[in-house]
């Protein structure tokens, strides 16, 4: 459709087209490919450790190498998108990283998995920041909260969940490839999506001929107008004094922190410590992220309907925050009680459904905070993630190689592990998480502080206005 004819459709009682939903689609892709990949680690690790030697403690360090770049690159991603758009920026880094998932299978040594680890953690920084960006462009208020949650959390997680079933289950289980060539595919596939993305994606309804009017009318409908006289680029200083930023960020380094167990060391724990073959492991690992992809998406929804019913943005956005977290903090010694390997998989499933039903939060706090600013605000609070990431597969290494020890079963000596005491630490960390959700004001606009006569002082509340239409289911 040409643009002057777009120009005419403005009318009342004009349908609106549906291209939001088109780059939906390639948001959810986007995150899907993301966790996908990253969650390759859990097969290829013990193949590593075997290949070259690894200890736990070793593992854990050389996949930490990720995790420096990812966080630095977090804020400048997120300002970078937000000045330019997410349509080349997120387009060449799918097709980057993707090109950098094979490479592990030629990797050397040591030296080269440091090497892919900085260069994939770069490659992935910005991309949540991004899709952060593109949902709260393409989306109304009113059902924002919950396409991030499928966006963010049903479709990454259910990526990370297919990332064991495809690479060890069917690739390398039923195929029977080598852990090297399966990496190929998994990267090749990225690299077509990487390419689709660029074709079809667009900045925003305005830039896109194919949206009419009514459908930009609809995206817009609750949205506050832009100030013309803000700055284009968030100061951080301004971020940095919030109070709420303040206990945000806690919230998300031990978060994050703890939800590194799912992508290291689930492999292991489920191979060596509960004595699974390949292809039963691969989807016993699956299980947990399956628990996070259905608690984010079906967060999203209590979220807004926690808020319509309270009333309040900051009390229904706190509500579902801090109950997710205390509840899988509960739930993570139930997963510990159980000797079965099978019932262990669906406590853990259990636990990640509840710590993740508060990822879409996450993104809605940080567009309530961030507004016009939210890439950025997202990259904060992603780097902030990145400090969690860093200190605890480090940390969680060394917990199990300190409770490793020589046993001999069936008149042979073998190591074993016990998992349990890392499990308690990150049940200690989603303890942490909780408290500082309620610590948290989601209504402290960052944006309104830099309008004319804003305050930037930390620790004064927002405006928790605009909730009547927040309980609205996805659709229109």
């Amino acid at each position: 459709m040409a643009t002057d004819s777009v120009e005419t459709l403005g009318t009342s009682s004009e349908k609106p087209t549906r291209v939001r939903w088109g780059m939906f689609v390639l948001a959810c892709g986007s995150s899907w490919f993301l966790y996908l990949h990253r969650y390759t680690w859990n097969v290829i690790g013990p193949y590593l450790a075997e290949d070259y030697g690894l200890s736990k403690t070793e593992l854990g360090a050389i996949f930490t190498f990720f995790t420096p770049t990812y966080g630095v690159g977090q804020i400048p991603s997120g300002i970078l998108c937000d000045w330019v758009g997410p349509h080349l920026f997120l387009g060449v880094i799918i097709v980057i990283w993707s090109l950098v998932v094979p490479l592990y299978g030629v990797a050397g040594g040591r030296s080269g998995l440091i090497a892919l680890r900085l260069v994939f953690g770069a490659a992935q920084a910005g991309t949540y920041p991004a899709l952060s960006k593109i949902t709260g462009t393409w989306f109304p208020v009113k059902t924002r909260t919950i396409v991030q949650g499928w966006v963010a959390t049903f479709f990454g997680r259910s990526g990370g969940a297919m990332s064991s079933i495809l690479l060890a289950s069917v690739l390398i289980g039923y195929f029977e490839m080598q852990w090297q060539w399966a990496l190929v595919v998994m990267g090749g596939a990225g690299v077509i999506f990487g390419i689709t993305f660029l074709v079809f994606f667009r900045n925003s309804p305005e830039v896109d001929p194919r949206v009419n009017q009514a459908e930009r009318d609809l995206i817009a409908e609750g949205s506050p107008p832009a100030d013309p006289s803000a700055p284009p680029v968030l100061p951080l200083r301004v971020a940095i004094r919030n109070r709420s930023m303040f206990f945000f960020v806690i919230q998300q380094i031990t978060s994050a922190g703890a939800d590194a167990v799912y992508v290291l060391f689930m492999g292991d724990y489920f191979l060596n410590a509960k004595g699974f073959d390949i292809s039963e492991a691969g989807l016993l690992i699956s299980l947990p992220l399956w628990g996070g992809a259905i608690g984010g998406m079906l967060g999203g929804f209590f979220n807004d309907l926690m808020i319509q019913w309270t009333g309040s943005r900051r009390v229904g956005r706190s509500a579902v925050g801090f109950a997710g977290k205390l509840i899988a903090c509960v739930l993570m010694f139930v997963a510990i009680s159980q000797d079965d390997g099978v019932a262990a998989a669906w406590a853990l499933f259990a636990v990640k459904f509840f710590t993740d039903w508060s990822q879409p939060t996450v993104w809605g706090t940080c567009t309530d905070i961030g507004g016009r600013y939210a890439a950025t605000v997202f990259g904060v609070i992603n780097t902030s993630g990145s400090i969690g990431g860093l200190i605890s597969p480090i940390l969680f290494g060394a917990i199990l190689d300190w409770n490793t020890s020589s046993q001999v079963i069936d008149g042979v000596t073998k190591s074993v592990t016990n998992y349990n005491p890392m499990f308690v630490t990150v049940a200690v960390m989603y303890g942490i998480s909780a408290l500082c959700w309620i610590l948290t004001d989601c209504t402290d606009s960052l944006e309104s502080r830099l309008a004319p006569g804003g305050d930037l002082s930390s620790g004064s509340p927002g405006d928790d206005s605009s909730v009547e239409n927040d309980g609205d289911e996805l659709g229109g």
